[in-house]
């Protein structure tokens, strides 16, 4: 169960996070893609941030989350800047790409009839528990 403090620091840097990004993401010439953070959960003691991204499109992800993993102090210092009036330490960010919106999609194309995974059971891989 999340305390308050931790959603609210999970709400900052989920909403100033999502501008740094997609900020990089059109200034290094990345034309089309959507980077989106749709989930940021931060421990208790609020040293570690877990980010999840949604980025479309989907064929671009791992590279992209590569660029961002590695860019990671940057990402830091950007976002202390704008939040140095709301907390007092930066937590560790740490970066997931969120697959559930692919899940999603692969069980409607499977209530469609497209493709039945009761058939093909590879379908439809093992869901990790976040």
């Amino acid at each position: 169960m999340e305390s308050n403090r931790q959603k609210k620091i999970g709400g900052i840097l989920q909403k100033d996070l999502a501008e740094v990004l997609q900020n990089a993401a059109s200034s290094g010439g990345l034309k089309g893609v959507i980077i989106s953070v749709s989930k940021v959960s931060v421990t208790v003691d609020l040293s570690i941030a877990k980010i999840y991204l949604s980025i479309f499109p989907n064929k671009e992800a791992s590279d992209l989350l590569e660029g961002i993993r590695s860019n990671t102090p940057l990402i830091r210092h950007e976002l202390s800047q704008r939040t140095r009036h709301q907390l007092r330490r930066m937590p560790q960010l740490e970066f997931f790409i969120d697959d559930s919106l692919e899940y999603i999609d692969r069980i409607e194309q499977s209530l469609k009839g497209d493709v039945n995974p009761l058939k093909d059971p590879n379908l439809l891989g093992k869901r990790k528990k976040s």
